[in-house]
């Protein structure tokens, strides 16, 4: 089973940027909407950004407004998101997958390994 692949994570001090990328998706989600998640341990995981395929249209949640951007390259098959002045509440692992709805991720499957930010202080 392909799973998606993220990449792009890495160690950065606070006010920083990283790119993250995934690929690939469309070729394993018979789905449109897709989306980054993140969790820390002891937490579950929470919806980052979502992006309609078709249209581009984004949503962020409220913590990475103004930082973050979530866009995709639909000849390459890849998603990505661009994280500048990064904090250390965003350290998190990093999985990009589709999107069901904010309260629909315990019921996704094909999770690719991750991505880790580590965001130093």
């Amino acid at each position: 089973q392909v799973q998606p692949a993220e990449s792009g994570g890495g160690l950065v001090q606070a006010g920083g940027s990283l790119r993250l990328s995934c690929t690939p998706l469309r070729r394993i989600f018979n789905n449109y909407e897709m989306a980054w998640y993140r969790q820390t341990p002891g937490k579950e995981r929470e919806v980052v950004a979502a992006i309609d395929w078709r249209s581009g249209r984004s949503h962020l949640v409220d913590s990475v407004k103004g930082r973050f951007t979530i866009f995709r390259d639909d000849a390459k098959d890849t998603m990505y998101l661009q994280m500048n002045s990064l904090k250390p509440e965003d350290t998190a692992i990093y999985y990009c997958n589709e999107f069901k709805g904010a309260l629909d991720i315990a019921e996704l499957t094909n999770w690719g390994e991750g991505v880790l930010v580590n965001v130093s202080s």
